[in-house]
């Protein structure tokens, strides 16, 4: 068995970050790592640095079999087929069953906090896929990663011009986390594989409720933000009313559900410890982006 580390959805801001880690921070060789993807022909910077470049493309079976063989460690970067249709789960799976059939040493797999009770509405996608790598018996790594800071772009724009924050996650909190922080843990684990199967989660170090992140938002970005609390029939309206698609609708307001439940919720140090490094605060994301908030 080799000693190399596939790397899948590598064009995606995770998949870029991670690879990135993998050879600036571990010090990985470029020779060791393959980046996978469904058009290959976008990672030019990469195969400049010397890594090596696969199709991957899950619903095309013949890719799997042929990038998977001969690969160490696989690490199956969550798809974003979100269609409700089940092609999530369906295309993880053949990811997975691929992996086995090549004889890969050990799957890792991006989930999300608490799968099984999650009320984020493609949890059940990733409590699936948890399951069908452990079936295989290999060797795994699930890194469950909480919500990003990153994610904030899609809330705290609109609340800032606006000064109003619709939500129902009532007073429930989110352990906030930066994308680039998630990805060196990742790395670091890749690099470093424990012996035995390890499932992380990977928060941020503080989890607030959207009331505070209203707060620290006004003060660091200089705008009032009122929190506007609705219930979840209330907030699926006024995103209809605004025009959001119908089909995106029920996945947005679970975030809030999600939130509300206490499904993001949970703090560790895992980020931390793999990475070998601190996180970065909600307050040092905000500061870091007071430009791209304003815009």
């Amino acid at each position: 068995m080799s000693d190399t580390i596939l790397v899948t959805g590598a064009s995606g801001h995770l998949g870029q970050a991670i690879i990135g880690h993998l050879l600036d921070s571990q010090g990985v060789a470029p020779s060791r790592i393959v980046a996978g993807s469904r058009s290959p022909d976008k990672l030019a910077a990469l195969a400049d640095r010397g890594v090596k470049l696969a199709r991957v493309d899950f619903d095309d079976p013949a890719t799997l079999q042929a990038a998977f063989a001969g690969i160490s460690i696989v690490l199956i970067v969550s798809t974003d087929a979100l269609d409700g249709a089940g092609t999530r789960l369906r295309q993880h799976k053949a990811g997975i069953a691929a992996a086995r059939a090549a004889g890969v040493g050990r799957i890792a797999y991006t989930s999300l906090p608490s799968p099984d009770t999650s009320k984020v509405s493609f949890a059940p996608d990733h409590l699936g896929s948890e399951a069908a790598i452990k079936a295989t018996g290999l060797p795994y790594l699930i890194f469950r990663n909480n919500w990003y800071q990153e994610n904030l772009f899609m809330s705290l724009p609109q609340a800032l011009k606006s000064g109003q924050w619709y939500t129902s996650a009532a007073d429930g909190i989110t352990a906030y986390v930066a994308r680039d922080d998630i990805a060196a843990a990742i790395a670091a684990a890749l690099a470093n594989p424990p012996a035995e199967s390890a499932t992380y989660t990977l928060s941020g170090n503080d989890a607030l409720t959207n009331d505070q992140v209203a707060a620290l938002a006004s003060e660091i970005l200089g705008k009032p933000i009122q929190v506007v609390h609705l219930t979840d029939e209330q907030l699926a309206g006024g995103m209809k009313a605004a025009g959001v698609p119908e089909a995106y609708i029920p996945t947005f307001v679970s975030f809030d559900a999600a939130a509300r439940t206490g499904g993001l919720a949970t703090v560790t140090d895992d980020t931390e410890k793999l990475s070998g490094r601190n996180s970065k605060s909600l307050r040092e994301f905000l500061e870091g982006n007071r430009a791209a908030f304003a815009g």
